[in-house]
């Protein structure tokens, strides 16, 4: 399997329907909320910051993963709890890092990686690819309209918002990015109740690799979980 990269979700592919396929549309840019004097933008944060220089060589960064659906007949398979880990050696360049992949674990093993001389974080992307070639197949979508509305959800509609969060027992200022990329879109009736889904991120710059957490939540209209996603970094994991 072609390793995932960085560029390759934050390319601009083109808008095809779901299930479908149509030229892409150019774009114009746009004013957003998540673009204000005090905020950054969402997509710019994610995507286009020098995450890995504050991960010094020889580390190993470790994220907890959950996936859980309360579907009928479990679309997306029983629910998996596992970890995604990185190992962290020096780049060409001093912010840059090289990294090895374990994604998951045993029969849950996913081939991901390795990264060569990598500013960004690569765990922001192995996470939405796993999660939109799963929501691809449940919903019978084209996966790549699914990644050009999150990215555009991202640039153009996101909130970003200035938070703290608590990280080895301080206080810490971070980043509350969220978008619900699904809510207004032209498909959106068949999303099969995903319309909702709600994407948010957390992102310091006190913590190694800047990314604190990803939750990917849609229910429906009576409370049902129809998919409760999470990446959750593990500061107490070697």
């Amino acid at each position: 399997m072609k390793p995932v990269t960085l560029a390759a979700f934050v390319m601009l592919a083109g808008a095809p329907a779901l299930a479908q396929t149509a030229p892409p549309a150019p774009e114009t840019p746009a004013v957003t909320k998540a673009n204000t004097a005090t905020a950054p933008n969402a997509a710019d944060l994610l995507f286009e910051q020098p995450q890995m220089k504050n991960v010094p060589p020889g580390s190993k960064l470790t994220y907890d993963y959950l996936r859980r659906s309360g579907i009928s007949k479990g679309p997306f398979g029983p629910p998996l709890n596992d970890t995604i880990k990185l190992g962290v050696e020096p780049g060409n360049a001093a912010d840059n890092r090289n990294i090895r992949v374990e994604m998951f674990s045993g029969a849950n093993r996913f081939p991901a990686g390795p990264f060569e001389d990598m500013p960004g974080n690569p765990v922001m992307t192995l996470f939405l690819e796993h999660h939109l070639m799963d929501l691809a197949r449940v919903l019978m979508a084209n996966p790549r309209y699914i990644k050009n509305a999150i990215r555009k959800g991202l640039r153009d509609n996101a909130t970003v918002t200035a938070t703290q969060i608590d990280y080895k027992g301080r206080k810490v200022d971070a980043w509350r990015i969220e978008t619900q990329p699904f809510v207004d879109d032209k498909m959106k009736e068949r999303m099969r109740g995903f319309e909702n889904l709600k994407y948010t991120f957390v992102t310091s710059a006190a913590v190694p690799g800047e990314l604190v957490s990803i939750e990917a939540q849609s229910k429906n209209t009576d409370g049902g979980e129809l998919l409760q996603e999470n990446l959750t970094y593990d500061p107490n994991a070697g």
